[in-house]
């Protein structure tokens, strides 16, 4: 590529130097010469005396005058005629032109851009190495941007590639461009769906563009994976993550429990975990202190659910309802949480404040009774394969209630 510039650059200059010579040759050819201009003018003068107009002593001083500028004319094209003088003129028309036309093009031209264009088609194998077997030198800013032209370059030239788009949706990632790095995931999944890389790394860009909507399509990304791949812990990391970005820490928290317990000891991991569920340990600590005198006041239900592993692994999509309800009431819950499913024991507090509309909280009846449902779509509505347990009536003798309760099929 950048021969040819050179070559159009050199094509113009040969262009500009004909342009310069040929007029003036041009010229020279179709107009009179001198020595016909002072023939004719000096007929011109001999008519006028003739004819009485002009004295014989004004013709004299005319034609002297007249031969005098015939001279100086002859001179001055003896000297341009010299191939020397024409040569030198010309060669400086040609420097000049090809000074203006280097300095105009190195301040507006692209050769530059060119340049980096070629050198990352070239180098694409090389980029694809360091970025994903980390052979040679840790690839920097410069490096990612000169990779992704050359992704993009390739996508251009043949086609839809589900392993370039999922490197160019990394490379943005690093480069923090991250509505491009989204773009390029779902262009890649849209021809590997399944594919776990490209999930992780979807959720991932979601997690850090932030906001409901890009947290939700995370979880669904993440929640694909687990169910092929339950074990996988960039996944579990990813579930913990989105957990406590929605504010939920005891779902975070138990996520985290669960990546913690699969991790080696020796896995540098584990001390990122294990400072994360300190920090969550603490910041619900601080919570409940600063909360007890609001609580002092109304009225908390503790309940220690166990959830069988049969039940989990049977319905992995399913949700947990957890709610309290007035015994022999109205059928909108007094309180209600809604869990991920998964097995083991799990412990839920419902307090006034997660009542489902106002003016009716767990502080509006005497008499409750406690329900833990396994909703396999997910929806408050009953179905015919939901599985629930529903505690016996329960007396507020007290501001906290505790219980527990097993679900199972």
């Amino acid at each position: 590529m950048m021969w040819q510039l050179f070559a159009g650059a050199l094509a113009m200059l040969a262009l500009s130097a004909i342009f310069i010579c040929w007029p003036r040759r041009a010229s020279a050819q179709n107009n009179q010469t001198p020595a016909q201009l002072f023939e004719e003018r000096l007929q011109l003068l001999a008519l006028a005396r003739d004819a009485g107009e002009l004295a014989e002593q004004d013709f004299s001083t005319a034609a002297a005058e007249l031969k005098q500028q015939f001279l100086e004319q002859e001179q001055q094209a003896i000297r341009y005629q010299q191939p020397r003088h024409k040569a030198i003129f010309h060669l400086t028309l040609v420097l000049l032109t090809a000074l203006i036309v280097g300095l105009t093009y190195s301040q507006n031209g692209h050769y530059r851009q060119l340049s980096d264009w070629e050198y990352a088609q070239q180098n694409l194998p090389a980029f694809g190495q360091r970025a994903l077997l980390g052979e040679g030198e840790p690839m920097g800013e410069r490096d990612m941007q000169l990779f992704s032209l050359a992704l993009r370059t390739k996508l251009a030239k043949e086609g839809d590639d589900a392993i370039a788009w999922m490197l160019l949706g990394r490379v943005w990632m690093t480069l923090g461009m991250l509505e491009e790095a989204v773009e390029s995931f779902e262009r890649s999944l849209k021809l590997m769906p399944e594919r776990t890389p490209v999930l992780i790394s979807y959720s991932q860009a979601l997690i850090m563009l932030g906001g409901d909507l890009n947290l939700a399509k995370a979880g669904q990304s993440v929640a694909k994976v687990l169910m092929r791949e339950p074990e996988n812990i960039d996944a579990i990391s990813l579930m913990a993550l989105i957990a406590y970005e929605r504010g939920d820490n005891e779902q975070a928290t138990a996520a985290w429990q669960l990546l913690a317990d699969r991790l080696e000891q020796d896995d540098p991991r584990l001390v990122v975990v294990q400072e994360r569920l300190n920090e969550l340990k603490a910041a619900a600590s601080e919570t409940l202190v600063s909360s007890s005198a609001a609580q002092t006041a109304g009225r908390s239900v503790s309940l220690t659910l166990q959830v069988s592993n049969e039940l989990a692994s049977a319905h992995p999509d399913a949700v947990l309802l957890v709610f309290v309800r007035a015994a022999g009431g109205p059928a909108v819950p007094l309180a209600a949480k809604r869990l991920p499913m998964q097995a083991g024991v799990l412990n839920v507090t419902l307090t006034v404040d997660d009542a489902m509309q106002p003016g009716w909280d767990l502080n509006q009846a005497e008499l409750i009774e406690v329900v833990a449902r396994m909703a396999v779509s997910g929806s408050v509505e009953r179905t015919a394969q939901d599985v629930e347990v529903v505690s016996a009536p329960l007396e507020f003798t007290a501001t906290d209630l505790r219980l527990a309760l097993t679900l199972e099929e």
